[in-house]
């Protein structure tokens, strides 16, 4: 994909081909070709030094990609290119050099016998380059079926849609990518289309062969995506795997989701409080070695004069992310500010540790507290009780294991059970705490779970008699 890409292809056709152990896949482009010579450089190893200039548009850096990604899913590797008509094609075989009583490395003249047509299904015409994966002794096993098969290529579709989705999007020029003649879709992990999606504005980092290109996305809670948009944003691998830092090279991304070893003291690791966090990162493709950036193009590490700057964005994202994260779907509140929500729980830093502490002027509570009878204190002993069998362990346990939260906000509830509990606080506030109808609605719009329930509490009657 990054050599098609680098010789200025439009298009790429991958095609999965199922025959049990004679299985075959062929990756083709419409891209400029290479002559003879050309592809003999191309099928040597370590072609390239890596420390040579290359234009921005070069993916490239070792001259090993192709042949060690071959190897490590195929026994035997054709390539077939033609160039202003002329075509050429070589292959490796590691059977053949296997047997080779001389142990010489050699470059084999054309397609393998009987694979011609396999090359010329994928062949482009004037100029393009077609790579042929036989004998795939890494990926079909004796006990392999055509259902692994079929997934892998899902997987395969997932990583090619993360990994060139600023290609596949056409933000760049045309191109186009295919899996078995069904077109990609770009996987945005910044959900940049989505209005709910906090962005921040591009900021450079750095300077000269140093300066690097920075943007912070917060993405939406759960509570502002449907079933589908959600699942499709947590990613291949899922949603807090996928936060943090993604870096790019020539608009390609190297990594998808990491912090990058940053941290103060120590390393940040990746969790549930963070998951909305995701930074964009664009590094010029002169800096690999300062990025100590891997064979595979998998892994980077950012040099030391940037990782202060890097550091304080991380936090700032965190931040924002994590209180997106605690306070669900606070855009949804009529209030559009959090400190303006009445919320039930409170997080509290004392001398004996972090407590949580329901607080008492939220107007349930409150409207209870109030009550005489000596229901106030009965109310104030449940209260203490509660707060001291908080399960914490349990609910962090039970979250980390599913990857699933537990429900709040009368998820779920029929909106006939919530409108009662609706009608007996809206009672309590008219009546007892003397507000105008008015000045309730306004009132519930402010408390938490009432403020995602603006419909319910919108259609409450303006006159409280006869309720």
């Amino acid at each position: 994909m990054d050599n098609s890409i680098s010789a200025g292809a439009g298009r790429v056709f991958i095609h999965f081909h199922w025959s049990g152990l004679d299985s075959w896949i062929t990756i083709a482009d419409d891209g400029c070709g290479m002559t003879d010579a050309e592809l003999e450089s191309a099928m040597k190893l370590g072609d390239r030094n890596p420390l040579h200039h290359r234009s921005t548009s070069d993916l490239g850096r070792f001259g090993l990609g192709l042949k060690t990604a071959s190897f490590s899913q195929a026994r035997r590797l054709t390539v077939g290119s033609t160039k202003t008509g002329s075509a050429s094609c070589l292959r490796w075989d590691l059977d053949v050099l296997a047997n080779d009583p001389q142990g010489n490395w050699h470059l084999l003249e054309g397609a393998h016998e009987g694979s011609e047509s396999k090359l010329a299904q994928s062949g482009a015409k004037e100029s393009g380059t077609v790579v042929l994966w036989e004998v795939l002794d890494r990926i079909v096993s004796p006990a392999y079926k055509e259902q692994d098969f079929h997934d892998l290529v899902d997987r395969v579709e997932a990583h090619l849609s993360m990994v060139f989705h600023r290609f596949l999007d056409q933000s760049g020029g045309r191109f186009e990518l295919f899996i078995n003649d069904r077109p990609l879709k770009p996987w945005d992990p910044f959900l940049s289309a989505n209005a709910a999606t906090w962005r921040s504005p591009e900021a450079p980092m750095g300077s000269g062969s140093w300066k690097v290109t920075a943007q912070t996305f917060v993405l939406p809670h759960k509570d502002r995506l449907g079933e589908k948009a959600y699942l499709d944003a947590g990613g291949p691998e899922g949603w807090s795997s996928q936060q943090g830092f993604y870096v790019y090279r020539g608009r390609r991304l190297l990594v998808a989701g990491s912090w990058l070893g940053l941290g103060r003291g120590r390393s940040w690791s990746k969790d549930e409080a963070h998951r909305l966090a995701r930074i964009r990162l664009d590094i010029p493709n002169s800096t690999d070695a300062d990025w100590k950036i891997d064979v595979r193009k998998s892994s980077a590490h950012p040099p030391v004069i940037l990782r202060e700057q890097l550091t304080r964005l991380a936090e700032d994202a965190r931040d924002r992310a994590r209180k997106v994260f605690l306070h669900r779907a606070q855009s949804n509140s009529s209030t559009g500010r959090v400190e303006d929500l009445a919320s039930v729980w409170m997080s509290k830093e004392l001398a004996s540790g972090r407590r949580y502490r329901v607080d008492r002027n939220h107007p349930v509570i409150k409207s209870l507290l109030d009550e005489g009878g000596g229901l106030g204190e009965r109310v104030e002993v449940l209260l203490r009780v509660l707060e001291e069998t908080i399960p914490v362990q349990r609910i962090w346990l039970e979250a980390a294991e599913s990857g699933e939260h537990a429900k709040g906000g009368f998820t779920g509830e029929a909106d006939e059970s919530v409108k009662k509990i609706l009608l007996g606080l809206y009672r309590t506030l008219v009546l007892k705490s003397g507000m105008s109808p008015e000045m309730a609605k306004k009132k519930l719009l402010k408390t938490e779970p009432f403020d995602l329930h603006a419909d319910l509490v919108h259609g409450l009657p303006a006159e409280i008699n006869g309720m």
